[in-house]
């Protein structure tokens, strides 16, 4: 952070040094039409001998002195400037921070101290600031509109400061990558953090938080994988091993999760990390859905082995596909071959989820048995004179005539449960009767 910092100020101080103010009485063949005037020599004698100073903490308390003695001055702004680049060759961050904020109150839309309060508060708010975030996402937005017209200084040479303006570009558009990724705003996140890449490529922040971005878009932007194998490589030869792991262990927990397991993660950070942009098309499958896995069941398997509780969960992919509809209908129509299309009776092993005199609804499947959620509902042929209790394993016979899918219900029709043996009433034993003197 420091570095960028100080690469953005000393550019913001090699700006204000080519603007230098004149004095009355000079050629003015030899002004710039855009040069300060200072009339008073003494002010002007003040402002040259503080711009001259060599020592950074010695210039900045000079230029300190010149604001405060003259505070209406023409190039007080730029003492400022001069006062902040300063701070920042003498290493004092905080008096950066604060001599940048005395400028926004003088000028809101001044380019130079905006970017560095951006790139600032940026890094507070990436450390959980919310102030700071508030602050940031304001003044990233202030930056993009103001940087169009931020007008080129008559002495500083089109290279030099198109140079300046992408270093600037490049913390407003990063920085408004970062709020609109805390917003969840995905897509404007991942337009302005690709902008702020494509200034500079090598920026470990804005690239990992490009992944983010696009592996929490619906539906999933895979380009966020390379991106997260781009950010290990840069944070490996940053030498930042903290910087890497964490990076590591987010991105390899969305890589099983889309691919179902991590095989295959640690080729392919390896193989991408070091390329300079994303391939075509990522190389990373996704993990089969349900409905492929009800379909591969019955390609791969004689339905008539099937478990009662695979079929149905075949039959609740109904639907999912032309594919899975198939599968679904080979299920059922194995099941009234079962039952003869109606002649014969199924007995099924079920848990009673609840009960009433003609009709029950009870769960077959494993899952929904431990979850307590019916999958069938029975309406019995006969009433019952006390129904099973809610938690007890039964078995009920009768004809499936019916299911729908979502959320998966069977019908059983004709139901009956078990029959239940009489037990003998009650006797109390005979009294056994005096034995008579």
């Amino acid at each position: 952070m420091k570095k960028v910092l100080l690469m953005v100020v000393l550019a913001v101080t090699a700006i204000a040094v080519a603007q230098q103010p004149t004095q009355p009485g000079q050629q003015p063949g030899n002004v710039p039409t855009n040069q300060k005037t200072i009339k008073d020599p003494a002010e002007y004698n003040a402002y040259i001998t503080a711009l001259n100073t060599q020592d950074p903490a010695q210039k900045a308390a000079a230029m300190e002195a010149f604001v405060k003695q003259y505070p209406q001055s023409v190039v007080l702004v730029d003492a400022l400037e001069q006062a902040m680049g300063a701070y920042q060759q003498a290493g004092n961050q905080a008096k950066v921070e604060d001599t940048a904020k005395r400028l926004l109150q003088l000028d809101p839309n001044n380019i130079r101290a905006l970017a560095i309060v951006t790139y600032i508060d940026r890094g507070k708010a990436t450390n959980g600031d919310q102030a700071a975030l508030k602050a940031v996402c304001d003044e990233s937005q202030r930056g993009l509109q103001a940087l169009p017209s931020w007008q080129k200084p008559q002495e500083v040479n089109d290279a030099d400061f198109q140079k300046l303006k992408n270093q600037m570009a490049n913390i407003f558009q990063g920085a408004a990558g970062f709020c609109a990724l805390q917003a969840k705003n995905f897509p404007v996140a991942q337009e302005r953090l690709a902008n702020a890449l494509k200034i500079d490529p090598t920026n470990f922040g804005d690239t990992f938080q490009l992944a983010v971005a696009e592996l929490s878009s619906n539906p999933m932007n895979l380009t966020g994988f390379w991106h997260c194998a781009k950010a290990i490589n840069l944070a490996q030869s940053q030498n930042n091993a903290a910087g890497a792991k964490a990076v590591n262990d987010y991105c390899q927990a969305m890589y099983r999760n889309f691919h179902g397991s991590t095989e295959g993660w640690a080729q392919f950070v390896q193989q991408s990390g070091a390329q300079a942009a994303p391939p075509a098309t990522i190389p990373i499958t996704p993990k089969p859905t349900p409905c492929d896995i009800a379909v591969d069941a019955v390609k791969n398997n004689d339905v008539t082995t099937l478990s009662f509780s695979d079929r149905e969960f075949i039959l609740s992919q109904k639907g999912c596909s032309p594919a899975g509809t198939e599968a679904a209908d080979k299920v059922w129509q194995s099941i009234q071959t079962m039952q003869k299309n109606g002649e014969a009776r199924l007995e099924i092993p079920v848990k009673v989820i609840s009960a009433t005199t003609d009709a029950l609804d009870v769960a077959v499947s494993e899952d929904n048995q431990g979850a307590n959620k019916p999958d069938m509902h029975v309406v019995l042929e006969k009433p019952v004179t006390k129904p099973p209790a809610p938690g007890t394993m039964t078995k009920v016979t009768g004809v499936i005539t019916n299911y729908t899918p979502n959320p998966f219900l069977f019908t059983m029709e004709k139901g009956a449960l078990p029959a239940t043996k009489a037990t003998p009433a009650h006797r109390p034993p005979a009294k056994k009767g005096k034995k008579k003197k």
